[in-house]
């Protein structure tokens, strides 16, 4: 049968940011698939070693607009290592509040791309309305929706007052009833789990070869969370559970999801509640003594990795990002072949890619 060659992107419809894959069919089943990315690189690595460090926080910033704030985290802790700083508590617990939002944005996020791109519009509809309150309240806390500055070298920028912790624990709890939504809408309705199930199985095997990290390692069985296995910040003041699936599916994939969200909301409205007393970020000099440092976190997407070295000066002498985006895209190219076309889109999409992260 003749093979036939299907080009998705840099530009289309199924892909939220540019990338460009070669799909070859025969008939409705795909063969082989190719990819390629580099549409988005910015040189922002480079551009590092030309600013100083306070201004490389807001550069990193601008690495992707969803994990915004998990990038100057992990970046700030690295520094926060080779100045050997301990930031103060309440900087920490406002850290982890960020993060915590941020993680639920991002999963809501994913889960109204895959739901569109199956032809599941009530649940992108609904998922676009709730994350709706998920922005304001990072919005509230920092002023920004997107790029939110919230943090600094040595803390947090922002602080929240009791004014502003009663209203956001009020949007919280509000976005705590519509959570069992989605959880009942995924379940019950029958498509979605026929469009799922069973489709773009990642096993624990693929897992550990290729280096596949966060949401998508964790429904193949993996236990992987850089807030358990390496705690950082805050978050050894709370008790979290590695959430896990084992069928590696797309299905699986949106089940990990819908309980990392209640669990990080959870953990929002605890954070909030405990807020310790003090300055929420404390002064640190310009120079960074010569070294180098390793800093890990767990983005929404999975373990983000920042490798920072300082030549003594006030700019990094170099600054390497490892994101989970490029395992995943590696594996994604296995996925495909043996999926029907009109699967492909469920597939790309279960994926959770973030390509400005990849491409930076």
């Amino acid at each position: 049968m003749r093979k036939t060659t299907i080009p998705i992107g840099p530009q289309h419809p199924l892909l939220k940011e540019p990338l460009s894959f070669t799909l070859e069919a025969v008939g409705e089943t795909i063969v082989s698939a190719s990819l390629r990315i580099g549409y988005v690189h910015r040189g922002i690595e480079r551009l590092s070693q030309e600013r100083n460090y306070a201004q490389n926080v807001h550069l990193f910033e601008r690495v992707c607009g969803i994990c915004s704030h998990a990038h100057t985290t992990c970046f700030c802790q690295a520094v926060e290592t080779l100045l050997g700083v301990e930031i103060p508590a309440r900087g920490a617990h406002i850290r982890l509040i960020m993060c915590e939002l941020e993680r639920i944005h991002s999963h809501l996020l994913w889960l109204g791309v895959l739901a569109e791109s199956i032809g599941f519009t009530t649940v992108f509809m609904y998922a676009w309305r709730d994350r709706e309150i998920i922005l304001d309240v990072m919005e509230a806390l920092s002023g920004g929706r997107v790029s939110h500055a919230a943090n600094v070298i040595g803390g947090a920028r922002v602080d929240i007052s009791a004014e502003q912790a009663h209203d956001v624990e009020q949007k919280l709890a509000d976005f705590a009833t519509r959570l069992p939504m989605f959880e009942e809408l995924l379940t019950r309705d029958r498509s979605f789990r026929a469009r799922t199930q069973g489709l773009g199985v990642m096993t624990e095997a693929m897992v550990h070869e290729m280096g596949i990290v966060g949401p998508a390692a964790r429904a193949s069985g993996c236990t992987l969370d850089m807030r358990l296995q390496a705690p950082y910040g805050a978050y050894p003041s709370y008790d979290l559970t590695v959430i896990t699936e084992s069928a590696g599916d797309v299905w699986s994939r949106s089940q990990v999801r819908l309980l990392e969200m209640q669990q990080s909301l959870a953990l929002c409205r605890q954070a909030m509640r405990n807020l310790p007393e003090g300055p929420p970020s404390v002064r640190v000099p310009r120079r960074v003594p010569a070294g180098e440092v390793v800093a890990r976190i767990e983005a929404p997407r999975g373990e983000l990795v920042y490798y920072v070295q300082s030549d003594g000066s006030e700019t990094p002498a170099r600054v390497k990002v490892r994101t989970p985006t490029l395992p995943t895209l590696m594996a994604l190219v296995q996925l495909l072949p043996g999926v029907e076309t009109a699967d492909v889109a469920a597939v790309i999409a279960g994926a959770d890619l973030c390509i400005a992260c990849a491409d930076r």
